[in-house]
């Protein structure tokens, strides 16, 4: 990994997107970092270099919102996410590169689709009665995804949207959840040997740009709208996305 121009000139951006995310502002736009990495990275070096970086805003993420989680709901979809972190693994073990491209690029274009079906109201979660196990089930497809390309976020909102959670419990739950997760998916990485010297000592380099994106999260919060902010965040996922699946086809 060469630590040049062109590699900061993708990774700053990257980092500032998910501390953005996790200051508050433009929630799920953390899971741009992976993608915009991958274009210029090995996918492994991509998801090892952000992972601590998003462990250091987790522990920052669950200070403020100390004991304001649901413990029940989040108790539930942090069982269910150890067999979707272990399936993640298995996968890992015997995918290419290329394999990883396609899904984190499907990944991201399913993301979108995702955000723009619930923006449009095709997709209606609030008030829906869950299924028998729910919280398991999307607890597991929040530990495979973000195990592949740090995007458990959709799966895991699919659940959480039915709770009836206050804004604040809902982000203090999200944040316990993929704590947790990100706690679990480390053990492996080192194991898979996804973290190397040279991610961890790159990563080094990027936690100030980490902690200044949540700083600018806060500020964008107050002087943004989210609506701007998420339409360039579509766009560029999509692109990015797009850009992966063609690279890992061809």
């Amino acid at each position: 990994m060469e630590l040049d121009i062109t590699f900061f000139a993708f990774a700053i951006p990257a980092v500032l997107f998910a501390g953005v995310s996790k200051g508050g502002f433009g929630s799920g736009a953390a899971f741009a970092a992976a993608p915009l990495l991958a274009l210029i990275l090995p996918p492994a070096q991509a998801i090892g270099l952000m992972l601590p970086l998003l462990m250091i805003m987790d522990v920052t993420a669950l200070r403020a919102f100390w004991r304001r989680w649901n413990w029940p709901v989040a108790r539930v979809m942090m069982i269910g996410a150890v067999p979707g972190v272990v399936l993640g693994a298995g996968l890992y073990s015997v995918a290419n590169a290329d394999v990883l491209r396609f899904l984190i690029g499907s990944v991201a274009i399913g993301f979108v689709a995702y955000q723009l079906a619930r923006a449009r109201g095709w997709l209606r979660l609030e008030g829906r009665r869950p299924f028998p196990g729910a919280g398991y089930f999307w607890g597991g497809m929040a530990g495979f995804t973000s195990f592949i390309s740090h995007a458990g976020g959709p799966p895991a909102a699919v659940y959480l949207l039915t709770r009836g959670l206050d804004k604040t419990t809902y982000q203090a739950t999200t944040v316990l959840v993929f704590t947790a997760i990100n706690l679990y998916k480390s053990g492996f990485y080192f194991a898979l040997g996804i973290f190397t010297a040279d991610t961890l000592w790159a990563g080094v380099f990027l936690v100030p740009v980490a902690f200044g994106g949540v700083f600018l999260g806060v500020w964008l919060h107050k002087v943004v709208s989210e609506k701007f902010f998420f339409g360039i965040t579509y766009v560029f996922l999509t692109i990015t996305g797009a850009k992966l699946i063609f690279d890992a086809l061809t």
